[in-house]
């Protein structure tokens, strides 16, 4: 009786296989129709000006004074041109250290406007996956599969963003370009 259940377990069990559903998405194609998106890439670009408009000042502001070392150099005594010196060494590492920490806030500032949008697309993944019976689905960007059989398994990509409430012919974000300066004649 065992080695019969056995047997029927062993019989039934590929036919289980068979009957599983795989969908797989692409999150960019979701992620640049999202309206959060274009918010979040419009905050990080304000952002983003602001650090350099100040980086670009305390630029000037650096090479002004060094032009103006550069001119009195030889005329300075010792201790004022040593002085000078220290100074205008500690206004460049200040400078490169705001870089730093500018480059830094920016790549915290992005993290934290895009997780939650992520954290939105996964919701709804999460979603159409359990209403569409997938036990597997796969983000085409996010990972390494080098195949897959359409026949085997569904584009689920235009369900999610149904879910999301985004229309299907909506356009990816695309940055602004800045004005273009005309030639100097």
């Amino acid at each position: 009786m065992l080695k019969k259940l056995f047997l029927l377990l062993m019989l039934i069990a590929p036919m289980s296989i068979f009957a599983q559903k795989f969908g797989y998405f692409k999150s960019e194609s979701i992620i640049l129709v999202m309206p959060e998106f274009a918010k979040a890439q419009t905050d990080i670009e304000t952002v983003k000006k602001q650090y350099d408009d100040e980086i670009k000042r305390a630029s000037e502001e650096f090479n002004k004074k060094l032009a103006a070392f550069q001119e009195e150099q030889k005329t300075l005594p010792q201790n004022i041109l040593d002085r000078r010196q220290k100074e205008l060494q500690e206004l460049s590492e200040k400078g490169m250290q705001f870089q730093q920490d500018a480059q830094q806030q920016l790549q915290k500032a992005y993290a934290d406007m895009m997780n939650p949008i992520y954290e939105k697309m996964e919701k709804a993944v999460q979603a159409v996956a359990k209403a569409g019976g997938y036990i597997f689905v796969f983000d085409l960007n996010r990972t390494d599969i080098p195949y897959v059989d359409e026949t085997q398994a569904k584009d689920i990509t235009n369900d999610i963003k149904t879910n999301l409430g985004i229309s299907l012919s909506a356009t990816p974000y695309v940055p602004a370009q800045p004005a273009a300066t005309a030639p100097a004649q």
